[in-house]
């Protein structure tokens, strides 16, 4: 089945026109707008809700104590473990060693007394909120307990891409981002970047809209 990862924030149109036509498993994060896409089984990224407990313990000065952050940390840990395994591999262990670990963690989510404005009550809202998505990655030993390994690759895009706004005049940093969206684009399908823009630049030449534009 295919799979895709996505970091970026789109609206609900843009989403449901960017994966238009595509079937598979999208891993996301927990922006709503990916929500209720035809053909795409979502899943979550547990690296997010770990996020969101971190930062509660770290305030409340309990990151030693914190137990949710506990199992998910020993998550992870056995995560680590598995990550070269075979999928089929990974899945059968995440449904004999991983079960326990999620049982404990919801139970604490579900009896938590946590006050709703609180940072521990907000990540226990979002994990909530995000919980079937997020057991859905028990039925895909292709895809990680996160899509950290994706955001780590985008990061040096989304950082030149800030400073191209901030860069020379307004339409030579325009271009630069598209140049290097194009360019991150292949590189995330497998293409080599110099091939892909020389066909894509000879493909919209034949576009009428292109040639009018060009003749301007």
């Amino acid at each position: 089945m295919p799979l895709r990862w996505c970091t970026v924030l789109t609206t609900r149109v843009v989403a449901k026109d960017l994966y238009s036509g595509f079937t598979g498993v999208l891993q996301c994060d927990g922006y709503s707008g990916y929500n209720n896409l035809k053909g795409v089984q979502r899943v979550g990224c547990w690296a997010h809700v770990r996020r969101k407990f971190y930062e509660a313990a770290r305030i409340s000065n309990t990151l030693k104590t914190c137990e949710p952050l506990k199992l998910l940390d020993y998550m992870f840990f056995l995560e680590n473990k598995w990550h070269k395994l075979a999928p089929k591999a990974r899945r059968r262990l995440r449904h004999s060693k991983m079960k326990r670990l999620l049982k404990q963690f919801w139970r604490w989510c579900d009896t938590s007394d946590a006050l709703p404005k609180s940072g521990f009550g907000k990540a226990t809202k979002y994990a909530q909120d995000q919980r079937p998505y997020l057991h859905a990655i028990l039925q895909y030993g292709a895809i990680d307990w996160s899509n950290n390994a994706t955001e780590r690759n985008m990061k040096g895009y989304v950082m030149e891409r800030k400073n191209f706004l901030f860069s020379g005049v307004p339409e030579g940093a325009k271009a630069n981002a598209i140049l290097m969206t194009m360019i991150e684009t292949a590189k995330a399908n497998d293409l080599d970047p110099m091939t892909y823009i020389g066909s894509l630049l000879d493909e919209l030449a034949q576009f009428p809209e292109w040639r009018k534009s060009s003749d301007l």
